[in-house]
């Protein structure tokens, strides 16, 4: 902020906000991120997380959609939610937020959610698409990032997994979204399982879910902590900077990260033809076992 002479509030300077950025990005860097516009696609969970990440990262423009308002059960972990904004749109509340970081950003609001029908507007100008989606909402995500692959944007998911994060990169150059996961015509269960074990092939967060009771895909139920979230917002975001400004390697699919920081652990993945990898084939039938044997065959 800027002091001003007549003793009202600092004035915005936008240099001088992001200041602190500079070291690890150059000025120019900078002003690259000031002009560039991200899309994210959900402000609940990861979304919000990621939203405020780039925003302090002195990103210029936004694309944001998110359907919902805020429920006691969003404290634990998401990014918009206290006891006050309870019931208020999370588009609101998290768009409220982002202009108090940066009172110049450039926001596109959906408040009706990423659809269908308004997939290319959403994307309209994008440089990248930040993945945060509900789990669940399958047939919309897979959409987004074919749309993505036609435009050539790059697109990225950094699940949550347990209190650690597992991120996959798609590119115009990489192998597509629908090769890696391989969806087949089923129950949405089916299809749930196919994704999370193709976000996180290792699902080493499995070794220390406690409660297994609390995974129901059939009522599309299950656990998230904050932790796991703001690792998520981290490792996407570090993954954001570097494809916006065309620096750093960033793996991209069929190789993924997976970072746990509960097991101390770090591991690159690779999944040569994705789900169709006999080794993911393996887990598919463990996840299902494990979740036959805690609700048994529904």
């Amino acid at each position: 902020m800027t002091a001003r002479t007549d003793g009202g509030p600092p004035r915005f300077d936008y240099a001088q906000a992001f200041s602190r950025n500079i070291g690890w990005v150059t000025p120019e860097e900078q002003e690259r991120l000031r002009r560039a516009r991200v899309a994210v696609g959900g402000l609940g969970g990861v979304g919000g997380s990621h939203l405020l990440t780039l925003a302090r990262l002195g990103i210029g423009a936004f694309s944001i959609a998110d359907i919902d308002a805020f429920e006691l059960t969003n404290l634990n972990r998401q990014a918009g939610a206290t006891c006050s904004t309870l019931g208020r749109s999370k588009i609101e509340v998290m768009a409220d937020q982002v202009r108090d970081i940066n009172p110049e950003v450039d926001l596109r609001l959906f408040p009706g959610g990423v659809t269908l029908d308004n997939v290319d507007e959403f994307l309209e100008g994008a440089d990248l698409y930040m993945d945060s989606l509900d789990l669940f909402a399958l047939e919309v995500r897979r959409r987004v990032f074919a749309r993505c692959r036609e435009l050539g944007i790059p697109a990225l998911t950094a699940a949550p997994m347990g209190m650690g994060t597992a991120l996959l990169v798609f590119t115009p150059r990489s192998m597509s979204f629908e090769d890696y996961f391989a969806f087949d015509e089923g129950p949405l269960e089916d299809q749930i399982i196919r994704f999370v074990i193709g976000v996180s092939p290792t699902v080493m967060q499995r070794r220390y879910l406690v409660f297994r009771r609390s995974v129901d895909f059939t009522r599309q139920k299950v656990p998230s902590i904050a932790m796991g979230i703001e690792i998520a917002a981290g490792v996407a975001c570090t993954a954001a900077l570097k494809l916006l400004l065309g620096r750093g390697e960033v793996p991209v699919a069929p190789r993924g990260l997976h970072f746990d920081a509960y097991l101390n652990r770090l591991r690159v993945t690779w999944r040569p033809w994705g789900n169709r990898n006999p080794l993911q084939r393996l887990m598919y039938w463990r996840v299902k076992r494990m979740i036959r044997a805690v609700w048994g065959k529904r």
